[in-house]
């Protein structure tokens, strides 16, 4: 009789096959649809996603995972952790509330009492996502202010599905959390007001009948301080005894214990959870430290990246593991929440079948656990072991997936590539006596609106009902548009508005070898911004130019400056699902060395001032400090190549999106870039201390203008942002831009807001 292995899955895409959540969200936040259809569409959604894993043969099935915009925010929605700038009344958070933490709250939508801005969104660990960070000060209570959670868990119940409820833990909860006072205060001291309404919440769950209950803890991956591991004894002997009967599931994800290994093993609880995609050298030490009253589970299933699981690779691990579990200890998972993957591949029949029998989406990563799960149960799954040694086969032998001349081009890189010929006090000098730009210059980041009628036509464009001649008309008439707009603002350097694009990565990709591309491959960034990335399997170069036509067209159109604007070569490899083998920092320089190509390009064309933007340097950080160093080395270097082959007069820029600046400011101040944009108005500027300890030696462009919120800011705020600024940076080194592009933004938000941003750049001239 063949035994038994249990299957989980840590979390699962909420956005739905043709992004449903999106059109609903966007929907109800534009008045075109009343609250009941958001809700409605959201239970839609839960149902698909629960009755998908519960028929796919996952075990436990999680619930609360979804989300109407992130799932941090909507544990401080739970906790009750709503900032005073709300005015929430303290009764359960209202749907309009949550919604403008996330977002904030425009001049126009304001009541009484005025306009709010957003709170600080972040990274999530070192991916792409990016969650509202929960706001903490001496005054933060706690209390359970939501029912959302266990409305989800009677739902799954009422559906046949064993549901299991998913929380962030209170320490991870913490961790992620910033003090907004100047009180001084260690958030870790909130534990003891914390704990108690976790217990509540733990209680209420057990007595709803939750037999298992996911508790996520990934800050155990990270360099904690001594105190902060201590709070998980503390903290998880009190959780242990609210749950009751309810067996307790911690999950680790996205990095390797070490050290907080041993804290994870002694925590009371029934089974932890491991991610050994990403530290596969971890396995024996977590196998050895495993004690006999737990279970493990095991992430073998990559919850990161779309490539196919090797089975012959999981297998062993397996194996391994099930030598000191046995079969009763040991259960198969994906190695984190499958939201970091599209949601099937069922939608992409204009992929190529070789390229297609290499991936896996997250419906495919289902299948791949429960196969292996009976596998290693003693089942019969020789078909599918079969298809899997032969697609693993495939992509390993395949002609696509090396070139000879791209490695050998890589090879001869030498150290001069990475150097500009003077330095930047030298440039600089050189740059002004060419563009002559006044004092606070201003520009912006790149995109400008994506309206209606630019996806329209980019949409008709891609299935063949526009003309190529028509769709270039249409791109030349929006491009004129915008230049004309941004001389009537009279914003000093110039950008073409980026209306040929459809993202930022996808587009480059769209265009270098190497890479390829899926129909519906989305995956959700923040809120309601989903990004379809672009996934690397060889070796990548750049056939033909890729900017420079439209570059030259928007110059032609002005005697101001003109941007040209180019992704990073880091950030195109963290937001594209990226081969697996070969070295990462491999295929980074290999897509440097074409946005060399295509940044002298740009300079012969009489492009001068060109934004190579790496908002994901930071992002791309290993978890663990001491694995820095050589990342930031690659990194750098790749960022030095692509930009380095220019003359001295040719101004290179770059943007960086939210992060914390501190941890990378002397790599930044390597990348040697004239003018770095940076985000930094919804910090209040705070962003920039890193640049004033340091002395950052070249220009700077803080963000004047927050992006992310529909609210327009007023002249005077941004005065008083650049004051601020020019306070703490020498002003002849200050730009005035707003914080990142205005793709996702309408005209009549984007119009008075840059009217305002040249309006207090000219004030602060004065």
């Amino acid at each position: 009789m063949s035994a038994v292995i249990r299957t989980q899955t840590l979390g699962y895409p909420r956005i739905g096959q043709q992004r449903e959540l999106k059109k609903a969200t966007e929907a109800y936040w534009k008045g075109e649809t009343k609250v009941d259809a958001l809700l409605a569409a959201g239970r839609d959604l839960r149902r698909q996603n629960w009755l998908q894993q519960r028929d796919a043969g996952i075990d436990l099935v999680p619930v609360n995972d979804f989300s109407f915009y992130d799932q941090v925010l909507d544990m401080s929605c739970l906790l009750g952790v709503v900032p005073a700038r709300f005015h929430w009344d303290g009764g359960d958070v209202p749907l309009d509330t949550y919604f403008q933490i996330a977002r904030g709250i425009a001049e126009k939508d304001a009541d009484c009492c005025g306009a709010s801005l957003a709170s600080e969104m972040t990274k999530w660990f070192d991916t792409n996502y990016h969650y509202i960070v929960p706001e903490f000060t001496a005054a933060t209570t706690f209390k359970l202010s939501s029912t959302k959670v266990f409305d989800e868990f009677a739902e799954a119940k009422a559906l046949g599905v064993n549901p299991k409820p998913v929380l962030i833990g209170p320490v991870t909860y913490l961790w992620l959390g910033k003090v907004m006072d100047n009180s001084g205060m260690d958030r870790f001291k909130l534990i003891d007001q914390l704990l108690p309404v976790y217990c509540e919440l733990l209680q209420k769950l057990a007595a709803a009948g939750a037999e298992w209950i996911q508790i996520d803890e990934p800050a155990l991956v990270m360099d904690l301080a001594p105190e902060q591991v201590a709070l998980y004894d503390k903290v998880y002997a009190q959780i242990r005894a609210a749950a009751g009967k309810s067996k307790l599931i911690v999950a680790t994800y996205f990095g390797d214990l070490r050290g907080n290994l041993s804290t994870l093993m002694r925590l009371p609880v029934d089974v932890v959870h491991v991610d050994v995609v990403r530290v596969p050298q971890s396995l024996d030490a977590v196998v050895e430290a495993l004690p006999q009253d737990k279970i493990l589970s095991l992430g073998v299933v990559d919850g990161r990246n779309i490539w196919r699981t090797d089975f012959e690779r999981a297998l062993n691990q397996l194996r391994t593991a099930q030598k000191k579990t046995g079969a009763d200890r040991l259960w198969v998972a994906p190695s984190c929440s499958l939201i970091h993957t599209p949601v099937t591949l069922r939608n992409e029949g204009k992929l190529d079948a070789e390229l297609k029998g290499w991936l896996a989406f997250a419906e495919e990563k289902l299948a791949e656990v429960v196969i292996l799960a009976k596998t290693l149960a003693g089942q019969d799954t020789q078909a599918a072991l079969a298809s899997n040694a032969t697609a693993q086969a495939s992509r390993r032998t395949s002609p696509r997936i090396h070139s000879p001349a791209v490695k050998e081009r890589c090879g001869g890189v030498k150290p001069d590539d990475l150097n500009r010929r003077s330095p930047f006090n030298q440039r600089a000098d050189k740059q002004q006596q060419t563009y002559k730009l006044p004092a606070f210059p201003t520009t912006t980041i790149g995109s400008f609106p994506q309206t209606k009628d630019v996806r329209s036509k980019r949409a008709q464009f891609k299935a063949g009902t526009l003309s190529a001649t028509d769709y270039d008309a249409f791109i030349e008439t929006a491009t004129a548009d915008a230049v004309k707009r941004q001389e009537a603002w009279d914003i000093d350097v110039l950008v073409h508005g980026e209306f040929e694009r459809n993202d930022m990565v996808e587009y480059f990709g769209e265009q270098l070898s190497g890479f390829a591309f899926t129909a519906n491959g989305w995956v959700q960034s923040y809120g309601s911004r989903y990004v379809k990335p672009p996934f690397i399997f060889g070796d990548v170069s750049r056939p033909a130019p890729m900017t420079v036509r439209w570059s030259r067209y928007a110059q032609s159109l002005t005697r101001r400056p003109m941007k040209g604007m180019l992704t990073g070569p880091v950030t195109i490899l963290q937001w594209s699902f990226v081969r697996d083998d070969q070295p990462r920092s491999t295929t980074c320089m290999q897509i440097a060395l074409a946005l060399r190509d295509e940044v002298r390009d740009l300079e012969s064309g009489g492009i001068g001032i060109i934004q190579i933007d790496e908002p994901a340097i930071r992002e791309g950080l290993p978890l663990r400090r001491g694995d820095w160093v050589a990342y930031l080395r690659w990194s750098v270097d790749a960022f030095r190549l692509s930009s380095c082959g220019v003359r001295d007069e040719t101004q290179i820029h770059t943007h960086m999106c939210y992060s914390e600046f501190n941890d990378i400011i002397v790599a930044i101040a390597e990348m040697d870039a004239d003018v770095i944009s940076i985000e930094t108005s919804r910090s209040k500027m705070d962003l920039l201390d890193a640049f004033v300890g340091f002395k950052y030696p070249n220009q700077i462009g803080p963000g004047v203008y927050d992006i992310h919120s529909p609210r327009v800011p007023t002249k005077d705020e941004m005065v008083s942002l650049l004051h601020k600024a020019a306070a703490l940076l020498p002003p002849r080194n200050l730009w005035v831009n707003p914080d990142c592009g205005l793709k996702t933004r309408q005209w009549a938000e984007v119009e008075p807001a840059l009217v305002n941003m040249v309006a207090a750049a000219k004030e602060l001239r004065h």
